[in-house]
């Protein structure tokens, strides 16, 4: 680890995660609420993959997208979360130089595609709400499924270029990297390298590709908002309401810890970690609970699988 001067990245055969910067004793506690989370994570949504998939009444646009953000969800925890869990308990807190790309490749693809899929699904709603009588006919499967593409596309495009610029740079002689997984922003701190290159990279990325997901997003929701205000009955208020408040939350969380995490001066290291938890992990345990527990269709599939079940049994 102990390289003695500034060395290429050729050079560097692994890093050191510190992780959180506690008593040894606190790692296990990190470790078990980590399992336990994750553990709920890998429950929720993979149960409910199946739910959509196994029940033919939930075949429409809006369920569609909520299995694929449920799928990407589901890996982009998977990516960090294990690896955290083994250097939490190791004496040894390495991961390899490939490892290491791997995971900011992999982070980086999946929270992406997570902001378009969010966006699709806000266009969605604003369809399904402003243009009722329209909406089978332009959330048509075929644009769903481009849309679905075009959101991995998207992503992996993002995350290819960002990774290509963090890991092009030389770095100083720590390995050090001062956080629970391999994130671009602290890896960017122990290089000698000049970073111009990379923050306009990131200023292209964050204005070609991030901030038009937030755009569709604000405008699906100015013109949902106004289109509700408008229905004369409180009760049809209500309902159009609710089919967009999971999303509104899911969305909500998930822009609000990433914009803290990387928007925010950093004057407190160990906050932004716990900041991280956030996406990584809290918000993966809480969209398929916000979806199920608000979402009646989702609630009756659940319960006529169980039944499905008991009978057989």
């Amino acid at each position: 680890m102990g390289d003695k001067g500034a060395g290429n990245h050729s050079d560097v055969t692994d890093f050191m995660l510190v992780g959180f910067r506690v008593r040894p004793e606190f790692h296990i506690l990190f470790f078990l609420l980590f399992l336990m989370i994750y553990g709920m994570v890998l429950v929720g949504n993979i149960s409910l993959m199946v739910i959509i998939m196994t029940d033919s009444q939930l075949n429409t646009p809006m369920y569609f997208f909520l299995g694929n953000l449920s799928f990407i969800d589901l890996f982009y925890s998977t990516v960090i979360a294990p690896k955290a869990m083994v250097i939490f308990l190791s004496e040894r807190k390495t991961i390899t130089f490939a490892g290491c790309v791997a995971q900011d490749f992999l982070f980086a693809l999946f929270i992406v595609t997570e902001g378009f899929v969010l966006a699709a699904m806000a266009y969605d709603r604003f369809m399904a709400i402003c243009s009722p009588l329209l909406y089978s006919v332009h959330m048509s499967r075929r644009l769903c499924i481009y849309l679905v593409v075009g959101s991995y596309f998207c992503g992996w495009v993002s995350s290819a270029l960002q990774v290509s610029v963090t890991f092009s740079v030389s770095f100083c002689t720590s390995r050090v990297i001062d956080h629970f997984y391999c994130d671009s922003y602290q890896i960017e701190k122990i290089s000698c390298s000049n970073l111009f290159v990379n923050k306009i990279v990131y200023l292209t990325l964050a204005a070609v590709i991030i901030l038009p997901t937030v755009v569709v997003i604000i405008i699906s929701y100015i013109y949902i908002v106004s289109t509700v205000l408008r229905i004369p009955s409180s009760e049809g208020r209500k309902k159009a309401f609710s089919t967009c408040g999971s999303h509104l939350g899911v969305v909500s969380v998930l822009y609000g810890t990433v914009s803290f995490v990387y928007l925010t001066p950093p004057s407190n290291p160990e906050l932004r970690k716990v900041a991280s938890v956030f996406y990584i992990l809290i918000t993966p345990m809480l969209n398929p609970l916000i979806y199920s527990l608000r979402n009646k269709d989702v609630k009756q599939a659940l319960r006529k699988i169980l039944w499905r079940k008991r009978t057989l049994s």
